[in-house]
C-alpha cells in the first residue's frame, strides 16, 4: 500500500514525513509483508525518463521517498509541495535505532570487501542491542552470474531478516531486489546507495548544514570532481527541461 502516492513529473512519490515513513516500514515487518523502499533523488528522475524496466522498478515500490532538495524546490514550484526530503543515509540510523529497540533484526549487502561488516560494527556500537543478521559484499559482477545470486537469495533466506539494505548503486541495486525479493522473502528492502560506505566510515557525508540548504551536490563535487562532474554538472541539469515539461501534471 502506497502512503499518499501523488504524480510528481514523469512518475510519482510518497509524500510523507520520515515519521510516517518509519511507521508504515514498521507495519510491514509486523504483518511480514515483501516490499521495496527506494529514495529517488534527480539523478534517478532523469533515469526514469528513458529507462523503462527502471520505471517499473521505481513504480512497483513499496515507498518512494524523495531524496533531492531540488525535487522539494520542484514541488513547491508546482504548488504541491513534497513534505519532507528523505534520503538513506539519514534513514537507516533511525531504522537501525528502531531495530534495536523493537529486536528487529538487519541484513548488510554490498559495499567493497570488508566495508559492510565494519557498517555493521559501528551501527552496532551505536545502537545497543541491534540484531546483524548477516554481511555480505558480492564479487565483481555478481549480477551477470545466476550461481551467485542463488548463493545470495539462500544467505538472505537463511538470516530470516526483517530489513535488508542494498549498497550497490542505480540501477544494480534496484534490479537485485525487485528481481529477488519474493524469493529471499525479507519483509523491507532499501536501495541505499553509499550509505553502507558513509556508515562504516570509508566516505564523509556532507556537514548537515550543507545537507540543509540543498548543497550536497557541490560538497561531494568539490571532494571528488572527476567522478562527480558529468553526474552534476552535465546529466543533472536534465532535470530543468524534465520539470519544465512536466509542471502541469
Amino acid at each position: 500500500m502506497a502512503l499518499n502516492r501523488m504524480r510528481f513529473m514523469n512518475s510519482y512519490i510518497d509524500n510523507v514525513t520520515k515519521k510516517e515513513a518509519i511507521a508504515h516500514i514498521e507495519e510491514c515487518i509486523n504483518t511480514r509483508k515483501i516490499g521495496h523502499v527506494i529514495t529517488p533523488n534527480v539523478d534517478q528522475i532523469i533515469r526514469i525518463e528513458s529507462d523503462k524496466y527502471f520505471k517499473k522498478i521505481y513504480e512497483n515500490a513499496e515507498l518512494l521517498l524523495t531524496d533531492g532538495t531540488p525535487l522539494v524546490w520542484i514541488s513547491r514550484w508546482y504548488k504541491k509541495p513534497i513534505k519532507e526530503k528523505i534520503c538513506g543515509s539519514d534513514l537507516v540510523p533511525d531504522l537501525c535505532e528502531l531495530a534495536a529497540q523493537k529486536g528487529y533484526s538487519i541484513f548488510l549487502l554490498g559495499a567493497a570487501e570488508g566495508v559492510a561488516a565494519k557498517a555493521a560494527e559501528n551501527l552496532k556500537k551505536n545502537n545497543s542491542g541491534l540484531k546483524v543478521a548477516g554481511v555480505y559484499s558480492p564479487p565483481y559482477g555478481f549480477e551477470k552470474d545466476k550461481n551467485e545470486i542463488d548463493k545470495i537469495n539462500k544467505m538472505l533466506f537463511a538470516s530470516n531478516a526483517d530489513m535488508l539494505f542494498v549498497g550497490m548503486g542505480v540501477p544494480k541495486q534496484d534490479i537485485f531486489i525487485y528481481e529477488n525479493m519474493n524469493k529471499y522473502q525479507i519483509p523491507m528492502s532499501f536501495s541505499i546507495g553509499a550509505t553502507i560506505d558513509f556508515e562504516a566510515g570509508i566516505q564523509k557525508r556532507a556537514p548537515k548544514w550543507i545537507n540543509r540548504i540543498g548543497m550536497e551536490w557541490l560538497y561531494r563535487l568539490v571532494r571528488d570532481p572527476k567522478r562527480m562532474f558529468k553526474r552534476y554538472i552535465i546529466n543533472d541539469m536534465k532535470i530543468f527541461k524534465l520539470a519544465w515539461r512536466y509542471r502541469k501534471r
